[in-house]
């Protein structure tokens, strides 16, 4: 019997391996948004929303933050540089009233604006408060695995007149964007003279009537 227990030693270590080196090179999609074409509606600061896409270690850095500024709402367009599997999504706020309580998941609909928020999302998310960053929430991969454009609707906060967000982390797999239209169309050059012997008996059959 006493081959029974070597197996049980390695069920504990694994929780805390992955924190926080790799967990910071899961979050590292920030590094493949086209962040010139990043739009962030209705923010109180022309570009403030491009600031909280930043690297895991300053994710509670607190000096960058976008806040809104007509109503509680936001809307990120965020385009990638290549496709995105998308695996999860981490929100980071003030831990008051001010912090998003509701977001919804669009993808590949470049140049959304609020009267497109009505469409049905992706995937929607009740948040908790998160000041620490912490909080993890894992999308339906079937549903983002090919994602050249995110949007991100912040619907709702927990009652303050604005919203505010120091982070937003991105976890997933990219791919370069592919260009497929090279390789195509260089068959019919190869084609065996044989396969257009057919076409000269065809036309006999016209004569029958």
């Amino acid at each position: 019997m006493s081959g029974h227990h070597h197996h049980h030693d390695h069920g504990c270590g694994c929780e805390g391996a992955h924190e926080p080196a790799e967990r910071g090179v899961e979050y590292g999609l920030y590094r493949r948004i086209d962040t010139d074409k990043l739009q962030c509606l209705n923010e109180s600061r022309d570009g403030d929303g491009k600031l909280v896409f930043k690297p895991w270690d300053q994710r509670n850095d607190r000096d960058k933050f976008v806040e809104s500024d007509a109503d509680e709402e936001l809307l990120f367009n965020i385009p990638f540089t290549g496709s995105v599997k998308l695996k999860g999504i981490i929100i980071s706020g003030e831990d008051d009233d001010s912090h998003p309580a509701e977001i919804r998941l669009y993808k590949n609909i470049p140049q959304m604006s609020f009267d497109d928020t009505g469409k049905e999302p992706e995937q929607a998310f009740r948040l908790n408060r998160d000041p620490n960053a912490q909080l993890e929430y894992p999308t339906k991969i079937a549903r983002f695995s090919n994602v050249q454009h995110l949007s991100i609707h912040i619907s709702k906060n927990f009652g303050a007149e604005s919203t505010r967000i120091y982070y937003i982390g991105l976890r997933g797999e990219y791919s370069e964007a592919h260009r497929h239209e090279v390789t195509i169309c260089n068959y019919e050059a190869a084609a065996n003279p044989a396969d257009h012997k057919v076409e000269s008996i065809v036309p006999q059959t016209n004569f029958i009537s």
